[in-house]
């Protein structure tokens, strides 16, 4: 069984787009392909875990309904999409979390870092969780890239501590759930979704999630809203690398998506731990 975790942001919360933008500009769009991607879930008989940025929920409360109504789970992205290791954010994310607690009625069990943004800077993060009786994290990406990583993580779900971010500790009360990646020429490769979805080629990430159910390990695997509903997301003028990590395919990933769902089983990160 893997499990899917859906990324639930406006089009102005990308790390990428951020700097491009002004407060006066964000009004959300993608909130309303909601709809979409309930339906495809209910299509293909599926559980996952949504990972809302909280402000969408102020904007929009019925949110938290209709995802719990369709069997969901629903778990904390921060409250505005900021990076974790952003200079001084400690104290404002304390207080995030215990706002998320009252729009979700204390719902959340989970947490995942606005691009992966857990770090060595940031690793106050996992005493935060455990002091607000948070269950599980999925932060942490084993491998290297431009934006984040941690190439020496375990593979699969361990106990995390503030100190042992990488491998499992006897003293850890949060569950680590890393994306899922694979090996490529010697080195680790993120495959779990999102922009390696619409990148990499198919074949490789099916052969990915072949091998994690060989290994009888979950396949951990995220997907942004605004890549499940593209019509809602507006093009900005971006520079030719943010546009690519940002748009590079994006019409692909629905298609891809509904044959994930068909050809492997997935669920919520709650499911999965109940079972």
């Amino acid at each position: 069984m893997n499990i899917l975790g859906i990324d639930f942001e406006d089009w102005f919360h990308p790390e990428l787009i951020q700097k491009y933008i002004t407060d006066e500009t964000k009004h959300p769009e993608v909130i309303r392909g909601i709809h979409d991607i309930l339906d495809l879930l209910r299509k293909k008989d599926t559980n996952a875990t949504f990972f809302v940025v909280g402000e969408l929920l102020e904007f929009k409360p019925e949110l938290l309904d209709l995802i719990l109504d369709d069997d969901h789970e629903i778990a904390f992205h921060t409250m505005k999409h900021t990076r974790l290791d952003t200079p001084n954010f400690k104290d404002t994310f304390e207080l995030e979390l215990k706002k998320f607690h009252l729009l979700t009625n204390g719902k959340s069990k989970g947490f995942r870092a606005p691009s992966f943004s857990l770090n060595k800077t940031s690793s106050w993060l996992i005493d935060l969780l455990e002091k607000n009786n948070y269950v599980y994290d999925s932060s942490v990406v084993p491998a290297k890239t431009s934006l984040y990583g941690m190439p020496n993580a375990q593979k699969i779900p361990y106990k995390i501590t503030s100190n042992s971010l990488e491998n499992n500790s006897n003293n850890g009360k949060i569950i680590e759930f890393p994306i899922m990646v694979t090996k490529l020429l010697g080195k680790s490769l993120p495959v779990g979704g999102g922009f390696y979805l619409r990148t990499l080629p198919f074949r490789l990430i099916k052969k990915s999630f072949n091998q994690y159910e060989k290994q009888k390990t979950p396949g951990v695997f995220y997907i942004h809203s605004w890549e499940l509903t593209p019509k809602y997301m507006p093009k900005l003028k971006l520079s030719l690398k943010d546009s690519f990590i940002t748009y590079h395919n994006l019409d692909s990933v629905y298609t891809k998506m509904e044959e994930l769902l068909s050809l492997y089983e997935f669920t919520s990160f709650e499911k999965y731990l109940k079972n």
